[in-house]
């Protein structure tokens, strides 16, 4: 990372990386690895938006090993992409365009599928019994949760 900023008037570099570790904190608290996370807070704020490894690495203060596997983790979840330029062998990363929707869009209806199995738990235990209760109170908490986003508005996105 430069030594003073990022980007023309923007802010120093340790008031950047703090951030940084804002958004790696906030995510291990899913289970999201913390260099991970670091990865992620990085790529949303750096300048280019495209890093190679090993600028990422030093921005970040992550060994390669811990880089690679991390990467790797967020390119399966959708969060970034990978590609080389002509002529060149290194790689540059970028957060995907629009990753966010597209991952929290995958992660509720991974959880709105659940109902599948609190349904099928249901119908096991049957649905009136006492034993049942506590897969009901599951159904009703992810019945909500798929109405609720059936019905939410679509994102705004930003005038270009």
């Amino acid at each position: 990372m430069a030594s003073s900023e990022i980007g023309e008037g923007g802010p120093a570099d340790a008031e950047v990386l703090e951030w940084v570790e804002q958004v790696a904190a906030y995510l291990a608290a899913d289970g999201v690895p913390p260099i991970a996370g670091r990865i992620l807070g990085w790529l949303m704020v750096c300048d280019p938006p495209e890093q190679s490894a090993a600028r990422i690495a030093a921005a970040i203060g992550a060994s390669r090993a811990s880089l690679t596997t991390n990467l790797r983790v967020l390119q399966s979840m959708g969060f970034m992409t990978k590609r080389t330029r002509p002529g060149e062998r290194t790689a540059y990363y970028r957060l995907a365009d629009g990753a966010w929707e597209a991952v929290v869009r995958r992660q509720i209806a991974a959880l709105a599928s659940f109902r599948d199995v609190t349904a099928a738990g249901l119908a096991l235990l049957g649905a009136d019994t006492a034993r049942a209760g506590r897969v009901r109170e599951a159904q009703r908490v992810f019945d909500w949760m798929a109405e609720v986003f059936e019905h939410a508005p679509p994102i705004r996105k930003e005038p270009s």
